[in-house]
């Protein structure tokens, strides 16, 4: 989940799969969200009457929204009128997620994440000189935000003065646009400049966005010359982020790289007897290996099976059989997260553009093939698993230097051309109409 925006736009499909389009717009069309404070989301509606509505009516269908989203319990809270005013100064506008609970100790190591783990613990353990910056990358929901809140953990029980900032990278941007706008840019650079540990989680949104690229060019220049620690995580490393600064770049690998691969069948199975014993659920070896089978890219995903498995046995009494597990695994693991297959992607992409698969794949070089094949090249980077040298095999067994060149040139295309963008939004829906 990438800003708060985000999160509530999830939250709202959720309730509209329940409610009809009137009762969406006349219940939250002017309901926003304001922020996260301790596991819980602030929303914000000008009405009383409307506040006490989405209280009483949709409080447990937005709790339980939340609680998919993060895989934790999660409460609202509800301002309304002006009561947004009397919110503490200090918290407003951050999203600071409650570090407890993210530790290394509950971390389940295996070998897809034990060199981004040691990384964590070095650092944790010497702040500011082991390595910095450390830059773990990989996909979503493998472990990099656990890692990088249990270093900011970790320092703050052995020193609770400690002044640490944790910042994602679309918010960095919001955040720094809202204090230019209202002429208070040296209170954010103090908020930011000044601190002993610096997290960034997802920083590759600042990627192409030059003021905040500039802003966090100071903001890191600051924090490493007083030697203090940064640490950032990303969904790819440095050099696969096409629009981002050279010289951010070149700070980025000056550090230690990790990255964290999905986890294998063992560490699978360790996260699972981990998280059901952190739920009070016990589990058969037969329960523990089909839910390994069955989910293999993602530990969040595998977080909400043991809470559905936990909810079913508490609230509806029910067995833990392969029958329910199953049931939970299809809650979870619904058509959208599904990963189109590279041939999907390639015949998406020849159909929008009136071409033959085998043009695209082939050694065609007119210009309307090239760009339909650097844009198929993109997509399958962007909706799939595939390594560079995979994805290259699917077009005539180009090398990974041809692949990343092509991704570059699409990712460069959609900053500056609105018409790309659009293209790649169309094809993706098509994409995902399949499935």
């Amino acid at each position: 989940m990438n800003s708060l925006n985000d999160i509530w736009s999830v939250v709202l499909d959720n309730l509209s799969s329940k409610l009809t389009p009137t009762a969406i717009k006349t219940w939250f069309s002017d309901c926003n969200p304001v922020e996260i404070r301790d596991s819980s989301l602030i929303l914000y509606t000008p009405s009383d009457f409307k506040k006490e509505i989405i209280l009483s009516r949709f409080g447990n269908d937005i709790r339980d929204a939340l609680s998919d989203i993060f895989s934790a319990p999660f409460d609202i809270e509800v301002l309304a009128g002006d009561e947004i005013n009397s919110m503490d100064s200090s918290h407003k506008d951050e999203i600071l997620p409650e570090m407890e609970g993210y530790t290394f100790e509950n971390f389940i190591v295996g070998n897809s994440n034990k060199f981004a783990h040691a990384a964590a613990v070095a650092v944790a353990d010497n702040p500011g000189k082991t390595y910095n910056p450390l830059f773990i990358y990989g996909r979503s929901g493998l472990g990099k935000t656990h890692l990088l809140l249990a270093i900011g953990h970790s320092l703050g029980q052995k020193n609770s003065s400690l002044n640490i900032a944790y910042i994602k990278g679309d918010d960095f941007t919001n955040q720094l646009v809202s204090a230019i706008t209202s002429g208070k840019t040296e209170e954010f650079h103090k908020k930011y400049r000044n601190v002993d540990l610096l997290l960034v989680d997802d920083i590759q949104f600042i990627a192409g966005k030059q003021a905040t690229q500039e802003e966090f060019f100071h903001t890191f220049n600051n924090i490493y010359e007083a030697g203090h620690q940064i640490v950032i995580t990303s969904d790819r490393p440095p050099i696969e982020m096409a629009t981002l600064d050279d010289r951010l770049r070149t700070r980025f690998e000056g550090g230690l790289m990790a990255d964290i691969q999905p986890p294998d069948i063992e560490t699978r199975m360790a996260i699972i007897r981990n998280k059901a014993a952190q739920l009070g659920l016990v589990l058969s070896d037969d329960a523990v290996l089909y839910i390994a089978e069955n989910v293999t890219s993602n530990i969040r995903q595998i977080e909400g099976v043991i809470k559905r498995l936990t909810a079913y046995k508490q609230i509806l009494d029910d067995s833990i059989t392969i029958d329910s597990i199953k049931r939970a695994i299809s809650d979870v693991i619904r058509v959208g997260t599904y990963i189109p297959s590279p041939e999907a992607i390639i015949k998406a992409t020849a159909n929008y553009f009136s071409l033959s698969e085998e043009d695209i794949t082939g050694q065609n070089r007119s210009k309307n093939v090239a760009i339909a094949r650097q844009i198929s090249m993109y997509l399958i980077r962007t909706l799939t698993n595939l390594s560079l040298n995979d994805i290259g095999e699917q077009f005539s067994n180009r090398n990974h230097t041809t692949v990343l060149s092509s991704i570059r040139k699409i990712e460069t295309q959609m900053q500056k051309d609105p018409e790309t963008a659009s293209i790649i939004r169309d094809i993706s829906s098509n994409i995902n109409s399949v499935f």
